[in-house]
């Protein structure tokens, strides 16, 4: 039985000289999305992951969205019982919140280790072992009885569940196509930032007069059944996809070679010249793509890939997205679930403890208002390709960011004005949700604006932003609490937190206009030498 292709393995996409330059034309006959050929372009193997039945995809889809929701909101989930933590450990407020502040930078330094150890033994072994480590972690920190230990149960699971911000990037870039990254990514992003609502679950448990340790029995039935679905579903997506001699199946257009590039794949598919059949493998087993484990990449340097990592912090977009993910994260995210707990219980509003994580609804309202805009960069990108005549720059989808440009600073400042002054409770909420709403779409957008435009080694890029991002969110975050209490609300929020986010939104207007500069510049740089030298086949665009 012949195995099912279900993309055109005969798109003559490719990239240009310049890394993110896509040429997308498309030839008579040939698949097309959006009006853009296919890129990659797929093999005639039922194994590769493009050519996976979109059931397979989206499953895989779901369970990076689920793991990514459960890591975070398992992260930041605990911040409302800050107070309670100070309390039963007799510490200080600001020494409770470092069960949430030293946690997220394990969360980051997660992706050091998990990440070479994907490329080295494969995503799938990883993905299980992560969620192994997350469901210990989460269960440990169910039974602590102190501060220490709850320290050291938090640090493991945050640890373990640090992957879930690099995996779900790699995989899709690993499975779908470019025209469908914008929207695929939205999807994770969209559960990466609903893992904030968090403090919102806790604090219905706490209204019900369930202890801290039940939000953590929750989390772990949820990590369990997680871990079953990745068992059934997640198959291993590490692919080498390489280059090899055509075979058309439809005539060439005239005025065209007849020669198609095809692909073949590390299971030696041998594609003869035109006209010849060619030996294409059967697709795998259940039982083969259930297997725990992956074939183990002998040639990839583990403790080499560590370190060139932290040479992508000298590549514009990807120092961008550590940025914008960092501030967001470090400068909004965590101002709103220290400051609002607080706020909310005093005068002149007087809610009771129980409803100090109600902040999150305006969370879930902005992200819900960003929802039906998912695939809006995919389409501008795509619209602008059409008008470019077939040639796509990945700064083409970036102007889907000059709404939200204006949107966060502004949603800071109400936020900040809101507590100085002791306005309406629905300051905050309209605060936290114009900010929330704003950045899904820069952390869409500029995530894989950097994916399209620097052809390199994703893993390693993705290990610094984890890393590079988390380090800024932990180093703005630690002292974060005494610095708004003692210098002020507007101050601090308003004013600095809000001047610091606009200047870096800003950023999307360098990149629009000097974008594919600096990639041609970069391009010719001994940093993408080096980059270029040590790419590993199945890990560039």
């Amino acid at each position: 039985m012949t195995p099912a292709i279900r993309h055109d393995v005969h798109s003559h996409a490719h990239e240009e000289g310049v890394p993110g330059t896509v040429n997308l034309r498309a030839r008579e006959g040939e698949e097309t999305h959006y009006g853009q050929a296919l890129f990659p372009v797929p093999s005639l193997d039922p194994n590769d992951p493009l050519q996976w039945p979109k059931l397979k995809k989206h499953m895989i889809l779901l369970c990076c969205c689920l793991f990514s929701f459960l890591g975070n909101s398992t992260l930041i989930g605990p911040s409302t019982y800050i107070g309670l933590f100070s309390v039963e450990f007799g510490v200080d407020p600001n020494t409770a919140a470092g069960l949430i502040n030293y946690p997220n930078l394990a969360f980051g330094f997660g992706s050091l280790v998990l990440v070479p150890m994907y490329r080295k033994f494969g995503r799938r072994p990883v993905m299980l072992g992560s969620q192994v480590l997350y469901a210990v972690g989460v269960i440990w920190a169910s039974q602590c009885t102190s501060y220490g230990e709850l320290m050291g149960a938090r640090v493991l699971h945050a640890f373990g569940s640090g992957v879930c911000e690099a995996l779900p990037v790699q995989l899709v870039n690993d499975v779908f196509f470019l025209h469908e990254r914008g929207k695929k990514l939205g999807w994770y992003t969209v559960a990466l930032c609903l893992g904030s609502t968090g403090p919102m679950f806790s604090g219905f448990m706490l209204n019900a007069g369930y202890s801290w340790n039940l939000f953590f029995y929750v989390e772990f039935a949820f990590a369990v059944a997680l871990l079953v679905l990745t068992f059934i579903f997640v198959e291993e997506s590490r692919y080498v996809r390489r280059h090899g001699p055509s075979v058309p199946s439809t005539p060439p257009p005239e005025g065209h070679s007849k020669e198609y590039n095809v692909t073949e794949s590390e299971h030696d598919i041998q594609s003869a010249s035109a006209g010849s059949s060619s030996i294409i493998p059967p697709r795998k087993s259940f039982a083969q793509q259930i297997k725990p484990w992956s074939s183990i990449d002998r040639e990839s340097e583990f403790f080499l890939m560590m370190a060139r990592s932290f040479t992508y912090l000298l590549v514009p977009s990807t120092f961008w997205v550590i940025t914008t993910y960092g501030i967001y994260i470090g400068l909004c995210g965590f101002a709103f679930s220290f400051i609002f707990p607080i706020k909310i219980v005093g005068p002149p509003y007087y809610w009771p403890e129980t409803s100090s994580g109600l902040h999150a609804i305006a969370t879930i309202i902005g992200f819900a208002l960003a929802l039906p805009l998912l695939p809006a960069s995919d389409i501008l990108a795509a619209k602008l390709t059409k008008r470019n005549g077939g040639i796509r720059e990945a700064e083409m989808r970036l102007g889907i960011l000059l709404v939200p440009l204006f949107i966060a600073p502004a949603g800071q400042i109400l936020f900040g004005l809101t507590a100085e002054y002791d306005l309406h409770w629905m300051g905050y909420m309209m605060g936290v949700g114009m900010t929330q709403w704003a950045a899904y779409f820069y952390f869409t957008v500029a995530l894989a604006y950097a994916v399209d435009s620097y052809t390199a080694n994703l893993s390693e890029m993705l290990i610094i932003m984890n890393l590079g991002k988390q380090a800024i969110s932990f180093g703005l975050s630690i002292e974060v609490l005494n610095w708004i209490l003692k210098t002020g609300y507007a101050k601090v929020i308003a004013g600095a937190f809000g001047g610091v986010l606009f200047l870096n939104n800003l950023m999307v207007i360098v990149f629009m206009i000097w974008g594919k500069r600096i990639r041609v510049a970069t391009s010719k740089t001994w940093l993408a030498r080096m980059h270029k030298r040590t790419a590993v086949a199945g890990e560039t665009h």
